[in-house]
């Protein structure tokens, strides 16, 4: 018996547009990646499944207790770590009955096992020996979200839902998710674009404008089955593109045809060496031909039509975005980048950079890996020049752009080319139209306000802007651009920096997405 079934599911957004249409899924004790593009309805669904929405229509059935981790994990002001996990009542409990002040209730109702599971599930998370009475506020967010996921260890639901539960988190965080996972013996469905978590997954759900279609086995299965229906869905739109030409061939030689021997009966009729009722029946005749060949041809025009429709739409719907970045000329041996001696302390702070030295030359790829909170951003911020160093000197021969995680060079009052044009004010209104289509912004959706859209829409309207100027920038500087990005944008971002020829300064944690951009030199944070 499944812990969950969802029947005939449906349901749309508030200003009536649908999301979910006549979703029929089972979830047992199994490990499931949910997937799909931003915005089709995946945290939604997961709501529906903990009862929290309820269906515009169909139903669900529940048969397990069921624990929800968000993708955004807020901390109360004056929030303890014990009251975040829910556990401050017990281990105040535990606490009296310990001190002798305990009543008989305290005694009937004492978790004796509290403290022992509380410690393994802080070490699951890897944070050992956190104190139960700490402000919860004080954490980072990836150590509030780790916090979270270590109340629902606590709380073992049969069945898990984690929404982007390695979002923001550093590697460390990525693994204590990943390592709980490997070890869940009952239900998880995921919501995430992290491929490394995807391929601990049993079972893969992809949600689309068409609705949930499974894919057993994990993220590299799903995958490759992907791409075998990307292959067939583009011979299938060539094949119809084929019959359409070839229906049109027809049409037109049965016209000439017609048209033929039309002619032949009217200069059998001027000569006149015909009855002419006979004349009259075969002119009859030829029109109701021609009509009948004028309906047959609309049928055929349509039928193929039709075929060519629905090829194009299956192929739109499994197609990743495709970016084409124009070039920068960065010559091989030019310096892009050079640090000399530079350091970095926020005031009253010890350094958080100190003496430390890098340069950049001709398209190199540097990612910068290593923990949150040990300076990647920062370094970042030295580079693009938004940061002044407080020793050394930051050299930056050719011209940068800088794009933060959540795209602050945008203006997310103004539309997506009035953005452009503000970024990039010697550019005509054509080319801006022009380089904005290469990104998919083509003639009304360039149009489009920027607080409007998604994370990946925005992160492309960003390259956008900064790299589809007339003097496009020989260095770009990304920090975490994977965050919040579905794995179709994903995919489409990491098509366009492998063909972008200039030099890449980027900070992640996601080792596919370095590897797939072509990262030739990583240094590792903390500095040494």
């Amino acid at each position: 018996m499944p812990l969950v079934a969802l029947h005939d599911v449906s349901f749309a957004t508030s200003d009536g547009r649908p999301l979910l249409d006549r979703i029929d899924l089972a979830f047992g004790s199994e490990r499931t990646g949910l997937v799909g593009r931003n915005g089709i309805g995946k945290s939604t669904l997961l709501s529906i499944i903990a009862g929290e929405v309820p269906p515009a229509a169909g139903s669900v059935d529940r048969a397990g207790r069921i624990g929800l981790l968000r993708q955004s994990v807020r901390a109360p002001i004056g929030q303890t770590v014990a009251e975040a996990l829910g556990i401050a009542a017990d281990l105040a409990r535990l606490d009296r009955l310990e001190r002798g002040e305990g009543s008989v209730e305290d005694a009937a109702e004492a978790d004796w096992t509290l403290e022992s599971r509380l410690g393994d599930a802080l070490a699951a998370i890897d944070l050992e020996g956190l104190d139960p009475a700490r402000d919860a506020a004080s954490l980072s967010g990836g150590q509030r979200t780790r916090l979270a996921l270590a109340a629902l260890l606590l709380d073992e639901p049969d069945l898990l839902l984690l929404d982007e539960p390695t979002n923001n988190l550093d590697a460390e965080g990525r693994e204590a998710v990943a390592r709980i996972l490997a070890g869940w013996k009952k239900g998880a469905i995921v919501v995430s674009h992290d491929r490394a978590l995807l391929r601990d997954m049993d079972r893969i759900v992809e949600l689309s404008t068409l609705g949930a279609r499974i894919y057993g086995g994990n993220y590299d299965l799903y995958a490759e089955r992907k791409a075998a229906e990307r292959a067939n869905a583009a011979r299938e739109v060539e094949l119809a593109r084929g019959e359409a030409k070839a229906t049109e061939r027809r049409i037109q030689a049965a016209v000439e045809r017609q048209q033929k021997r039309d002619g032949r009966g009217a200069r059998s009729r001027a000569k006149g060496d015909q009855p002419k009722i006979l004349l009259d029946a075969k002119r009859d005749r030829s029109e109701r031909t021609s009509g009948a060949i004028g309906q047959r041809a609309e049928r055929q025009r349509l039928a193929a039509a039709e075929a060519l429709s629905s090829a194009a739409a299956e192929l739109e719907r499994i197609e990743t975005l495709g970016i084409s970045l124009p070039s920068t000329g960065l010559p091989a041996g030019r310096i892009v980048l050079a640090f000399e001696a530079v350091g970095f302390a926020y005031p009253g702070l010890p350094a958080l950079i100190d003496d430390f030295s890098l340069t950049i030359t001709g398209p190199e790829r540097v990612a910068l890996v290593g923990p949150n909170g040990a300076g990647k951003s920062t370094l970042l911020r030295l580079a693009s020049g938004e940061w002044p160093p407080t020793a050394g000197e930051v050299q930056r021969p050719v011209a940068s752009a800088m794009l933060d995680q959540g795209v602050g060079l945008l203006d997310p009052a103004l539309s997506i080319l009035e953005n452009f044009r503000r970024l990039n004010p010697d550019a005509s209104l054509n080319h801006a139209h022009a380089m904005l289509a290469r990104f998919l912004y083509r003639n009304q959706a360039a149009l489009k306000p920027v607080h409007a859209l998604s994370g990946g829409e925005m992160l492309r309207a960003g390259l956008a802007c900064v790299l589809g100027g007339t003097m496009p920038p020989g260095l770009l500087i990304l920090d975490e651009p994977t965050n919040h990005l579905d794995l179709d944008s994903i995919a489409a971002i990491e098509a366009a920096l492998r063909d972008f020829d200039g030099a890449l300064l980027v900070a992640s944690h996601d080792p596919d997405f370095l590897d797939a951009i072509g990262i030739t030199r990583r240094i590792a944070f903390p500095l040494a």
